[in-house]
């Protein structure tokens, strides 16, 4: 990377770094009332579902929607702040087999529920990777999510890593529903969801994520035969080098 490079290349991370803190800032200042807010109408609910009149069935119908309603603004907020958080990167070495071995004990018990089966397919030798750990779990858990919500009657997850040419790769493989061409074009958009209730944040943190730790994702998808994402993370000593 040239000097000119990298000095654009901070001065955007300086950029985002203060919109982000403005943007979480304002999130957490949301959600602060919105959980006294739904606090209020627990309570609400508790006194109401005691009564037996018409009235208060119809009461409590109409705060059972305001809850609903309370706890997608609380899921859309949660999203956001893990979006904005994306600039904060710890970066440490790491194997990441063992990340993928550890998220996969971690998920087994839900996708066992979910009748989907895990299947790992780990290279024999990656070398290290400069990560952050608690963001690299969080592209896991929305990968998987975005996996999850396309097999809702049981499939096959695979995951697999590999080393190529001066780069570590994991694939993120499903055997869903996948995605028409049109829905596949519009996956990484801000608020693009095809889910009730979506925020459309999940993938457009994952991009965020990989792009930040100098990485980049690409997705494969067919409507019908499932969907591929294939992430590349550059190895650790490449990263030295880069940023020598």
């Amino acid at each position: 990377m040239s000097n000119a490079q990298e000095q654009e290349r901070k001065r955007f991370l300086t950029q985002y770094s203060e919109i982000a803190t403005l943007a979480g800032g304002l999130a957490h200042e949301i959600k602060n009332p919105l959980s006294i807010i739904s606090m209020n109408l627990e309570l609400l609910n508790e006194e109401l579902e005691q009564g037996d009149s018409s009235q208060d069935r119809r009461m409590l119908m109409k705060i059972e929607t305001v809850q609903r309603e309370c706890h997608h603004l609380e899921n859309i907020l949660d999203a956001f702040l893990q979006f904005a958080r994306v600039g904060e990167l710890e970066l440490v070495e790491w194997d990441l087999n063992q990340i993928v071995r550890d998220f996969i004990e971690f998920y087994q018990p839900k996708a066992r529920e979910r009748r989907i089966e895990i299947s790992p397919h780990l290279g024999s030798d990656l070398p290290p990777v400069r990560l952050d750990p608690a963001l690299v779990r969080q592209v896991f858990m929305n990968l998987t999510l975005n996996a999850e919500q396309a097999m809702l009657d049981g499939g096959l997850l695979e995951l697999q890593t590999y080393f190529r040419e001066g780069r570590v790769y994991l694939e993120f493989i499903d055997n869903g529903t996948g995605m028409d061409e049109q829905t596949n074009s519009k996956k990484f958009q801000v608020f693009f969801s095809t889910k009730t209730g979506g925020s459309g944040l999940g993938l457009v943190t994952v991009k965020k994520i990989v792009e930040a730790h100098h990485g980049t994702i690409s997705c494969d998808s067919e409507s019908g035969r499932g969907t591929k994402f294939t992430i590349s993370l550059p190895a650790a000593d490449a990263v030295v080098e880069d940023t020598c």
